[in-house]
């Protein structure tokens, strides 16, 4: 693992890294002027979200155009008992739900600005990473 990578915060699962809270991704992003991409998640239950995990966000093409482009975070609720988060994970799952998804959309995809702001929100785009990239591009030209 990287040493620039906090591994607490980063999903081990995923070839591209992951925050897990909401508060560092956006400091990351003021720091590197990139927007974030917050992706909302219910990995045990929700069929829409375990198909954009594995036809998007694990694929290599997703990471490879992700890694200088976007700060990436995510933010799974779990149903499962086995899979549940550990209550500091659920308090920032909690925390960021709060402010992008009171609605609770399943999967969601957020993205902010640098400096925090609602740039756009989408479900499930079917696909594969080129749809999702299309998408990104579509929405903030500039990626």
């Amino acid at each position: 693992m990287s040493p620039l990578i906090s591994a607490p915060q980063v999903l081990v699962d995923s070839p591209a890294a992951w925050l897990s809270d909401l508060g560092a991704a956006q400091a990351q992003a003021k720091a590197t002027n990139r927007p974030v991409l917050v992706v909302f998640s219910g990995s045990d239950w929700c069929k829409p979200c375990i198909i954009y995990e594995q036809e998007v966000f694990s694929q290599p093409a997703f990471a490879a155009y992700a890694k200088d482009r976007l700060v990436l975070a995510h933010f799974d609720f779990p149903r499962q008992k086995r899979n549940k988060p550990t209550a500091a994970q659920l308090k920032l799952n909690e925390t960021a739900a709060a402010q992008l998804n009171r609605s609770g959309d399943f999967p969601l995809a957020v993205l902010l600005s640098p400096e925090g702001q609602v740039l756009a929100k989408t479900g499930y785009i079917a696909g594969g990473p080129a749809a999702f990239e299309a998408y990104l591009k579509k929405v903030l030209p500039t990626l």
